[in-house]
C-alpha cells in the first residue's frame, strides 16, 4: 500500500475513489495521523485544514457518505454500516477534533440530501461530492438576526440574515442554510457559495478552542437560490428520529478526541518515567475504563440504529413506533460521552501536571479543542428525554432499550 504523505499534491498519494470498507478504514486511520502531527500548525483563529481536506477527497471520505448507486459506501446513510461510520468519525476526531468536526457536517448533510432530497437532487450533489470534491455542511446555529427565506418570481427564493458557528466558512462549498420559509416551518436549501455573494465575520470567531474551524458569522442576505436548492418539505430538517438521533457522530469525534488526551498521556508519562507510580496508574486505568465505556455507548447506538431500520432513521414517508427510543438512546449516548470526556479531560490535567500542558505537548491544545466542541446545545433537554422516555414505559430495565438485552 503506498502511504500517505505529508504532501496532499504528492502523486503518492492513492486516489482510487471506491476503496472497500475496510482498507477505507485503514486510509482514514493513516489520514488521522497526519492530521495530528499538522494539528499545532493549523491552531489559530482563522485556519482551515486544507492539506488534511486534500487527503480526505484523494482517498474517498468526501464520496463515502454516498449510497452505493452514487458511488460511495452509504456511510451515515446505510444502518449496517453505523459501527464503521462511528469508528471513522472517532479517528477523524482522534486526529484533530476541527478537522473531525467539519467531516461530521458533511456526513450529516449528504445524510440529509439523501433522506429528504429528490432522486434529481441526490444525483447532483453526489456528482459534487464524488467528482468534483466539494464540502458540504450544516450552518443552522444563529442569533437574533436569523435567517429567513422568501418566495420570488420565477420559482426563485431569497435569503435574508446571518447564521453563526458557520463551520469550514470560505472552504465548505454546500452549506445548509436553514430558515423560516414565510414565517413558516424550517426550510432546508443548500446554498452553492461559489456562486452568491455572503459577508464573512472572522473577528465573530474568537475561541479558545477549535480556532482552525474558521466557524466565522456569514451574512446571507441578498442571496437568490433556484427551487432546486430546496430540500424536502418546511419542517423536515426537525423531524425525529432524524434530528436527534444524529448526535451520536459528533459524540463519536468527540470520544476520539478523549482517546487522543489518553494516548498524549501515556507518552508523557513514559518519557518521564512515570509509569511506576501508583497514582499514575489508579489515574490512567480510569481513564481506560472510562474510554471503552464510550466504546460500547458506540457500539450500542449502532446496533439500535441497525435494528431500527434498513437506513438512518427509516424512511421519512413511514411511520416507525420505536422513534422515541432512538431518539432517546441517542441523548443517553450524547450525555454518557460528554461526562466521559470531561473525566478524561480532569484525570489528564492531574497526571501530566503544569509541564504537560505546555508545548510541544499536544495536551494543552486537545483540552481546549475538547472543552469548547463538548459545549453542544440543549444538554439538559437531552437528558431530560432520557427520562421521560424511561418514565413511559412500562417493561423492565433490563429490557428497556432491547427485547433481547440478557447475556
Amino acid at each position: 500500500m503506498v502511504p500517505i504523505t505529508a504532501d496532499p499534491s504528492s502523486s503518492l498519494i492513492h486516489k482510487q475513489r471506491h476503496l472497500p470498507l475496510d482498507e477505507l478504514l485503514i486510509r482514514a486511520a493513516e489520514v488521522a495521523a497526519f492530521c495530528a502531527g499538522n494539528a499545532a500548525a493549523i491552531d489559530r483563529n482563522g485556519a482551515f485544514p486544507v492539506k488534511e481536506f486534500e487527503l480526505i477527497a484523494n482517498v474517498g471520505l468526501l464520496s463515502a457518505p454516498l449510497q452505493p448507486e452514487f458511488g460511495g459506501l452509504g456511510l451515515g446513510v446505510k444502518a449496517d454500516v453505523t459501527c464503521e461510520l462511528l469508528m471513522l468519525l472517532k479517528q477523524m476526531g482522534r486526529g484533530n477534533l476541527a478537522v473531525g468536526r467539519i467531516y461530521e457536517g458533511h456526513v450529516n448533510a449528504l445524510q440529509l440530501i439523501q433522506t429528504f432530497g429528490t432522486h434529481e437532487q441526490m444525483e447532483v450533489y453526489a456528482t459534487d461530492a464524488r467528482d468534483r470534491h466539494k464540502i458540504f455542511g450544516v450552518w443552522n446555529a444563529e442569533a437574533a438576526d436569523g435567517v429567513t427565506i422568501h418566495p420570488l418570481q420565477d420559482e426563485r427564493y431569497g435569503l435574508k440574515g446571518s447564521k453563526t458557528f458557520c463551520s469550514g466558512s470560505g472552504f465548505v462549498d454546500r452549506p445548509f442554510v436553514n430558515g423560516p420559509l414565510v414565517e413558516g416551518p424550517w426550510q432546508m436549501c443548500v446554498v452553492p457559495m461559489e456562486d452568491v455573494a455572503t459577508i464573512s465575520d472572522p473577528a465573530w470567531w474568537q475561541p479558545s478552542g477549535m480556532k482552525a474551524t474558521a466557524s466565522f458569522k456569514v451574512n446571507f442576505s441578498g442571496v437568490e437560490l433556484a427551487a432546486s436548492a430546496l430540500i424536502g418539505k418546511p419542517g423536515d430538517y426537525f423531524r425525529q428520529p432524524w434530528l436527534s438521533a444524529g448526535v451520536i457522530r459528533f459524540a463519536a469525534v468527540q470520544l476520539g478526541g478523549a482517546e487522543a488526551l489518553f494516548d498524549a498521556t501515556r507518552q508523557y508519562l513514559h518519557e518521564l518515567n512515570r509509569t511506576t507510580d501508583p497514582y499514575q496508574q489508579e489515574r490512567l486505568g480510569r481513564m481506560a475504563i472510562a474510554l471503552e465505556s464510550g466504546n460500547l455507548w458506540l457500539r450500542g447506538a449502532a446496533e439500535q440504529v441497525k435494528a431500527y431500520a434498513p437506513i438512518f432513521g427509516g424512511d421519512p414517508a413511514q411511520s416507525h413506533d420505536q422513534a422515541d427510543k432512538l431518539v432517546a438512546y441517542a441523548n443517553m449516548v450524547r450525555t454518557a460521552i460528554e461526562q466521559i470526556c470531561m473525566d478524561v479531560m480532569q484525570l489528564c490535567e492531574r497526571s501530566v501536571g503544569t509541564r504537560g500542558l505546555l508545548p510541544p505537548y499536544p495536551i494543552e491544545r486537545i483540552i481546549r479543542d475538547l472543552t469548547l466542541y463538548l459545549r453542544q446545545p440543549v444538554f439538559d433537554a437531552a437528558l431530560a428525554n432520557v427520562a421521560q422516555y424511561a418514565l413511559s414505559q412500562t417493561n423492565p430495565t433490563h429490557s428497556l432499550w432491547s427485547p433481547h438485552a440478557d447475556c
